[in-house]
């Protein structure tokens, strides 16, 4: 997703009215402070000791003072001495009802005037109260305004949109989708220079519709070809334009269009475009008023309506290109299609190159040995594999990524993090070791399997063991034979327990579903059923399907050939179970030292495992021989 334009957070409304509050007490006290400073004496008046009147008015008829102060109903007294008294009167009491007005007394008698002082205290309340009420009716009109502000922008596009400057993405940070690159590379010459094509009679393209699984690149790609053709990039999800109330997402598709216009040349990019373009009249849809409806309608005006050479070019992802309506998808409204799809050895080769740039790495690392071990991952997979190999280092104080955190990063991503908490009892873990090892030996033996790459007994997610069989290569057909190869493989585990407790256990759950569905597929989908069955496809297609996820199916098929699959399946499974036991029968001594190193060791790579079952790899099959790479 593209990063959008620097925007300055605003101050809280609370915030903003607390911080007036707090304005206003501090200038009042700064006020009072200047308008009101301490005098010099009024220390000497705190510890002043409580006597009569009458004493002082004795005293000053005596002369034993030198001042006399009255403060409000306080009387202070200061003698010759510099001592202090203090005493109290009525209110009503002034200089002359108590006697001391007279003119040859030397006694200095001062009345302090604290009106001002007491005023200002007075309708200090009243002052902060209309602060607030002046506040608080600023904070309701900025409500307001504000409210009106965001009712007219309501059907205003949501768009990101960022500049040639602030994309900094281009076509040398995208590995792995070279044929991709290919088609973009026109759309940037295009934006780049029109004017080649125009002269030529050649017509803008009006969009490109990125097709792929989630983490292949989609968005990526986008941002690379807005990158590399320097022009604005305006970016939004296809969920943005929907709201609850009617006509808003249409107003903000036009809003959308009228920008891009403005700053053209530019790229639009609507992600996951599938929210707002299935199929009309389908499911989902509410009629011809329908809200997503509307929004569809004004997204295939705007791209081809009468205004023509606005050199604006929409840019689509989805994963889900078969629920899109059909007039999205013809010529002059998405006018070609990049289909990306997960990366082949190579592809992830520099994928991975492309994810080290950022980090610090050691010597010695093979990014091919990663590569092979990733078969099915896609770009952001391989992303997340290098992170985790970065916070592997971090963790063990090293300064550089070294190949074991790669290789444990790999592992983590593709069979789960080790639970190392959970403690199985000695029994159990001896079943585990068996079977994890059947299917290590059963896998081994069987020339088709995928090769053996590490078996171990550390439970990681809800499996108690793993058994991690890894392909040399990316494969795009399957035999026959491999899927039986498979299936013994599969059943290997099963076969291991039956034969050395002479019991069975819950550990062989997921086997049995995986192999059950492969022998049925077998059947119904690849036309690889015996006998009746034939070269015929059973069962329809239902719903919708995202990529790498296969819908459901219903059936169209008699009783009598549900009988036959059922029948296909159960004896293929039958015969490839009684194969797996005749392997373990005839490397049972091989199994039980197997058994004993691993209960060691809790792993076991290929070559610890070959070292000990093949010394001489005679038994290893020709494909494992010829994809195995001589131990350095």
């Amino acid at each position: 997703m593209s990063p959008s334009a620097p925007q300055h957070p605003q101050r809280p409304r609370k915030q903003w009215l607390l911080s007036l509050v707090l304005f206003s007490l501090l200038f009042f006290m700064a006020i009072y402070s200047i308008t009101n400073p301490m005098r010099e004496d009024d220390a000497k008046f705190e510890n002043a000791k409580e006597v009569a009147l009458s004493q002082i008015t004795r005293g000053y008829a005596a002369g034993d003072f030198e001042k006399i102060t009255m403060s409000d109903n306080k009387v202070f007294a200061v003698s010759h001495t510099g001592a202090v008294i203090q005493s109290y009167k009525e209110s009503r009491d002034s200089m002359s009802t108590l006697g001391w007005n007279d003119p040859k007394n030397i006694t200095i008698v001062e009345v302090e005037n604290r009106e001002a002082t007491n005023m200002f205290m007075a309708i200090l309340p009243d002052l902060l109260f209309f602060i607030l009420i002046i506040g608080g009716l600023i904070w309701l009109f900025r409500g307001i305004a504000r409210s009106q502000s965001n009712a007219m922008s309501f059907g205003k596009s949501r768009a990101r949109v960022a500049d040639a400057k602030q994309v900094k993405t281009r076509f040398k940070d995208v590995a792995g989708v070279d044929e991709a690159k290919e088609d973009l590379i026109e759309i940037v010459d295009f934006l780049k220079s029109p004017k080649k094509y125009l002269n030529l009679g050649a017509k803008i393209p009006k969009g490109v519709l990125l097709v792929g699984a989630p983490g292949t690149g989609k968005t990526l790609v986008a941002r690379a070809v807005a990158g590399e053709a320097g022009v604005p990039f305006f970016s939004i999800s296809g969920s943005e334009f929907v709201e609850m109330f009617v006509g808003v997402g249409a107003s903000r598709v036009r809003d959308l269009f009228m920008k891009a216009k403005r700053n053209a040349p530019c790229i639009i990019f609507i992600d996951e475009i599938d929210a707002v373009g299935r199929q009309r009249g389908g499911a989902g849809f509410g009629g011809g008023h329908d809200e997503r409806e509307q929004t569809l309608n004004q997204i295939l005006t705007e791209m081809d309506g009468f205004e023509q050479g606005t050199n604006v070019i929409v840019i689509a992802a989805t994963n889900r290109p078969d629920v899109l309506d059909k007039a999205l998808l013809r010529p002059g409204r998405f006018d070609r299609r990049v289909f990306l799809d997960r990366p082949d050895l190579e592809a992830r080769e520099k994928i991975l190159e492309v994810h080290t740039k950022n980090k610090k790495m050691g010597r010695g690392i093979k990014l091919v040995d990663i590569a092979r071990q990733t078969v099915g991952l896609t770009g952001a997979d391989l992303e997340n594999i290098m992170n985790e190999a970065a916070i592997f280092a971090a963790k063990r104080g090293r300064k550089a990524l070294v190949q074991a955190d790669m290789v444990d990063a790999v592992e983590k991503v593709a069979l789960g993090p080790e639970k190392k908490s959970r403690r199985l009892s000695q029994k159990e873990k001896e079943i585990t070791a068996y079977h994890e090892l059947g299917h290590a030996i059963v896998g081994y033996i069987c020339p088709e399997s995928a090769p053996l790459h590490k078996v171990s007994i550390v439970s990681r997610g809800s499996a108690l063991g793993v058994t991690w069989f890894l392909p040399q290569e990316d494969e795009y057909t399957t035999s026959k034979t491999k899927f039986l190869d498979e299936i013994c493989g599969l059943l290997g585990g099963r076969a291991a327990e039956d034969l050395i407790f002479n019991e069975i256990t819950t550990g062989a759950s997921n086997d049995i579903e995986r192999a059950s569905q492969i022998a049925r597929n077998m059947a119904m989908r690849y036309g690889m059923g015996d006998g009746d069955l034939g070269i015929v496809a059973y069962g329809e297609k239902q719903g919708t399907m995202f990529l790498g996820v296969d819908p459901s199916t219903t059936r169209n098929y008699s009783e009598e050939m549900a009988k036959q699959i059922d029948e296909f399946v159960r004896e293929t499974i039958q015969a490839q179970y009684v194969r797996s036991l005749g392997i373990l029968r005839t490397h049972k001594a091989k199994l039980d030292i197997l058994c004993k190193e691993l209960l060691k060791t809790e792993s076991l790579s290929l070559d610890e495992f070959i070292k000990i079952f093949d010394p001489q790899e005679k038994l290893m099959p020709k494909l494992m021989k010829e994809g195995r790479k001589p131990k350095k």
